[in-house]
């Protein structure tokens, strides 16, 4: 684990920092079973088609519960993503990006995953959580070092000129600038490549999805406080008088905002 200086840095530096073992052997296979089991069920969804444009991305994983969830305990995960944007940060988007066999996906345009730019202040950060060896064979991602301040897409020659390749291993994580201009590879080999992405923002900020909203039919007595709150649910907005006025320590929205 790298300190939270040298985390900082590198990040400020580059736009991204890949820090390797955040997830041990057991919480990869854990996740990558709950996903490819999650990819099925979106596919079943969408009336058992393979052909939609969102195909093997999972659009909420916390809906499939287990661990998907639980990995919000990992302190090797969320611990850096709280030093850039404070400890109440939470969920923007939850989601997941598998290279099929012999493809690509919808990640393998040049692009960042945030529109805005505030200077000196960060809205979100993301973290793709390895759950396969990235290599350049399986469509390691292409990450352009220090382009995270820069508000014109570089030009795609210039881009596959001077950008790096995402090679790490599973259990692996890359933190990651919204503002660093990326692309996903393509998957030349004969095996899936998966990996889950979190974009976390401010507790202030609205959700990509209304987390809790959606996952209201859900028992979560079992999961962590900690595991709740980055899913958004200390940081729901009020919905009646009544919700208003109840006491801090039942209220809705009860967590410190950065």
């Amino acid at each position: 684990m790298k300190s939270r200086e040298q985390f900082l840095e590198e990040v400020d530096a580059n736009g991204y920092c890949v820090v390797e073992d955040v997830l041990s052997k057991r919480e990869v296979e854990a996740l990558r079973s709950a996903l490819e089991n999650a990819i099925e069920k979106e596919v079943e969804y969408h009336h058992g088609r393979e052909d939609y444009v969102d195909y093997a991305m999972v659009m909420l994983c916390s809906l499939y519960g287990g661990p998907f969830i639980e990995v919000f305990d990992n302190p090797g995960l969320i611990e850096p993503l709280e030093w850039v944007l404070g400890e109440g940060c939470i969920v923007y988007a939850y989601t997941s990006s598998s290279m099929p066999p012999g493809g690509t996906n919808f990640s393998n345009r040049i692009h960042v995953d945030c529109p805005r730019i505030i200077p000196g202040y960060e809205t979100n950060m993301g973290a793709m959580v390895l759950l396969d060896d990235f290599t350049e064979g399986n469509g390691g991602s292409w990450l352009l070092a220090g382009s995270h301040r820069s508000v014109e897409p570089p030009a795609q020659d210039d881009f596959y000129a001077r950008a790096e390749r995402l090679i790490a291993p599973a259990g692996s994580v890359n933190f990651l600038h919204p503002r660093l201009w990326h692309a996903g590879g393509d998957n030349q080999t004969d095996r899936w490549r998966h990996s889950v992405t979190m974009n976390m923002c401010r507790p202030w900020m609205k959700q990509r999805i209304d987390i809790p909203r959606a996952m209201s039919h859900m028992d979560l007595s079992g999961y962590s406080e900690q595991a709740r709150q980055k899913l958004g649910f200390l940081a729901q907005v009020p919905a009646s008088y009544d919700e208003y006025y109840l006491p801090p320590d039942q209220r809705k929205f009860r967590q410190p905002v950065e």
